[in-house]
């Protein structure tokens, strides 16, 4: 029940937030429709503003989601795959060697600014099913950034009894990404995210009972819901390749086993329906809920050149068509 109300709360926010997002945007567009009638009135000619194009070049940034939404009827296939760790170095060779993780994703864009997916990740056979949409997008003279929203449903799909409830083989993520191309090789995403687990580890706390006499009493230790920030930047190095980077940080604090940060660097060579990513990272389970809330993989452990270091090797390739 206590995960329903957490649920509850969340539609309840996104509710809220999509209705003030509504009345800027129907006042903003009412403001130009005045203007335009204005102009159009006085006789001049009223030239169209477009939105800005290829903020980034694909709907993922290593592990993170961009604000860019394909054009309708666009069908995308993604693969993702996280080597082992380097820190083993020449054992393993640097990890490529070691106990990997694939994802595998679909996703369509059956209207204007929606996307819908679905994937399959090897790590605990995770099924997701995810939604994102283009509440803005930066415009000259009337937005400044892009703005989207990415959610999501994590489901461990493995055979068995692995829960003591169906429930608990659930996690959601929620994401607001906010973006700017600030020229035409550099750009700039900002993601608050907020992830939920209906299932945490507990243990025996002393405790009082109803009447005053001792006992031991069930606690958490950690809490249900999780918030951290991303911060992601693209530059462009050439027309076909950018410099990518991305690094997240958790924020809210645990009693035990709080995640490490996330810091990435790599490369990415894009055409007109591929992009291709190579890179170095922290984060290995592919699935925002687990990255966010389980990883134990700090950059901070040595350089990826140094023994006992974190990092991994990884690289995405995505593939549209459009119908």
């Amino acid at each position: 029940m206590k995960s329903f109300n957490y649920i509850k709360n969340y539609l309840v926010r996104l509710v809220c937030l999509a209705g003030v997002l509504a009345v800027s945007f129907l006042a903003t567009a009412q403001t130009t429709d005045s203007t335009a009638n204005e102009a159009k009135e006085e006789g001049t000619t009223v030239r169209k503003i477009k939105p800005v194009k290829n903020t980034f070049e694909s709907i993922w940034l290593i592990d993170n989601q961009t604000v860019m939404v394909p054009v309708k009827k666009t069908f995308e296939m993604d693969i993702m795959h996280r080597f082992g760790t380097m820190g083993n170095g020449y054992k393993d060779f640097y990890g490529f060697f070691a106990s990997s993780n694939i994802k595998l994703g679909f996703n369509y864009v059956p209207i204007n600014k929606l996307l819908v997916g679905l994937s399959l990740t090897k790590s605990f056979m995770t099924v997701q099913g995810y939604a994102k949409y283009s509440l803005i997008q930066q415009t000259k003279g009337q937005y400044p950034v892009s703005v989207s929203f990415y959610t999501d449903a994590a489901w461990d799909s493995r055979p068995g009894d692995n829960y003591s409830y169906k429930a608990h083989e659930l996690m959601f993520f929620n994401q607001l990404m906010v973006a700017r191309k600030i020229t035409e090789k550099l750009s700039i995403q900002v993601s608050p995210s907020v992830t939920h687990i209906n299932y945490v580890n507990g243990y025996f706390k002393a405790g009082k009972t109803a009447a005053g006499a001792d006992t031991n009493v069930v606690a958490n230790e950690r809490k249900h819901d999780h918030f951290a920030i991303a911060i992601l930047g693209r530059y462009k190095l050439t027309q076909g390749m950018s410099l990518i980077v991305n690094y997240d940080q958790p924020i809210t604090k645990h009693k035990t086993g709080n995640p490490d940060p996330n810091l990435s660097i790599g490369l990415e060579v894009g055409t007109g329906s591929h992009a291709f990513q190579f890179f170095i990272a922290n984060y290995s389970f592919l699935v925002p809920e687990r990255n966010n809330y389980f990883n134990q993989n700090n950059y901070k452990d040595g350089a990826p050149w140094q023994s006992g270091n974190k990092f991994l090797i990884g690289f995405n390739i995505t593939r549209l068509w459009n119908y």
